[in-house]
């Protein structure tokens, strides 16, 4: 755990001396914030500032809160956030969330408790989506994540092996890893290149339950792996990564699919889902579990009906060779090709297209939230603008 924290601050934060360092955390993981502070100040920093979650006060809010407390949010914190952020604070978000905390709730009231959380974190949000800083996103093995991992299994087992197939894709089982870490980079670095060079005009999902046509942003930029954000700190925003995203024009997706991992999301559990959609809109949904979960994430705004995010991911990953499902985004993301409902990264345009004004073609929405649709039985082609077609994943992996 001493090493995972360790990389965290050297390859996922990469802090350089003098930053201060905000970590968002659940107070599970309380020992090993301590052992990311250590290496936090060794490497510099001035200050860290832990902000501790404990999820299940959402449990006791929805149970004894009146509906219309649920409308309250805690704006000033993560104004906060965001103002120290804008001074160059660094931020890590440590994630570890039980996937089943609230799938015995009301929908209805679980949607606006997230509503009123989500408005109140858009400024904070603001800075990581534009990397403005330094940032990174890290699993820790909770005991209540775990046991939902490992069912059967004795709390303490089920935490070691949760921790062994986090530590598995951080690729902390290999002899250096930060060496392994930058030769990781280097090599998403070279398929970015090979995907900006050919500079498709959509891509092409085809297989089992899906069809579906994603028309990329003009002047869209591949990305993936390590990342210079505004403030000249070179971080590795998610450990583990093995994707490369890019944006899609939030008017150009047609077609169908069906996820092929469940989602958990704040506390929600929703599997089987499936979405179609007509000029770059939601037109119809459904899911197998969690129907009304669903559907209030896709009622959040207008632009949780679009996507913000396309996403290559080889079935060769290391993620994706456990063959397990982890009920959480930072892992199951990197397990499969994926998009995200919702806000896209300014990142994926190139600046120059912008001219310092937001990119209409770009969508925007209070949400990110990445789906699974990849698997073994996906094909993906590159689409040119003349509809000549190039294969670029076959059964889930790179030709």
């Amino acid at each position: 755990m001493d090493r995972y924290a360790e990389l965290i601050v050297l390859v996922g934060l990469n802090l350089h001396p003098g930053q201060q360092l905000i970590i968002t955390a659940p107070v599970e993981a309380a020992p090993f914030v301590r052992q990311v502070a250590r290496h936090a100040y060794r490497a510099g920093v001035s200050l860290v500032t832990p902000l501790f979650e404990d999820e299940k006060l959402s449990l006791l809010r929805l149970a004894a809160a009146s509906d219309d407390s649920l409308d309250v949010s805690n704006a000033w914190l993560w104004d906060g956030v965001a103002k120290a952020n804008a001074s160059g604070a660094a931020r890590l978000l440590i994630w570890g969330q039980d996937p089943g905390l609230l799938v015995e709730q009301d929908a209805a009231k679980v949607g606006r408790a997230n509503q009123s959380r989500l408005q109140a974190y858009s400024a904070a949000q603001k800075i990581i989506s534009t990397f403005a800083v330094n940032w990174c996103l890290a699993a820790y093995p909770t005991p209540a994540w775990a046991s939902f991992v490992f069912p059967g299994e004795q709390v303490d087992r089920a935490v070691a092996l949760l921790a062994e197939e986090i530590f598995t894709a951080a690729r902390l089982d290999q002899p250096n890893p930060r060496a392994t870490w930058h030769a990781h980079n280097v090599a998403l670095q070279e398929k970015t290149d090979w995907l900006n060079a050919r500079n498709y005009d959509a891509l092409h999902f085809v297989g089992d339950g899906t069809d579906l046509t994603i028309g990329l942003a003009d002047q869209h930029v591949w990305q993936g792996g390590s990342m210079k954000c505004a403030n000249g700190v070179t971080c590795t925003p998610n450990i583990p990564t093995d994707e490369v995203y890019t944006a899609p024009d939030k008017d150009r997706v047609d077609g169908f699919f069906e996820c092929s991992k469940p989602l958990a999301y704040q506390g929600s559990l929703i599997e089987g889902i499936k979405l179609r959609f007509e000029a770059g809109r939601v037109v119809d949904s459904a899911a197998r579990v969690g129907s009304s979960a669903l559907s209030a994430i896709l009622g959040t705004d207008e632009g949780a009906r679009r996507l913000g995010e396309v996403a290559l991911v080889p079935e060769i990953a290391p993620v994706a060779r456990s063959r397990r499902v982890f009920f959480n985004t930072l892992l199951d993301e990197n397990a499969a090709s994926h998009v995200a409902l919702g806000r896209a990264y300014s990142n994926c345009v190139r600046p120059d297209s912008r001219q310092g004004q937001p990119d209409q073609r770009l969508n925007n929405s209070l949400i990110h939230l990445d789906l699974m649709i990849g698997s073994a039985s996906i094909d993906v082609h590159g689409v040119h603008k003349d509809g000549t077609r190039q294969a670029i994943m076959r059964q889930g992996n790179w030709v």
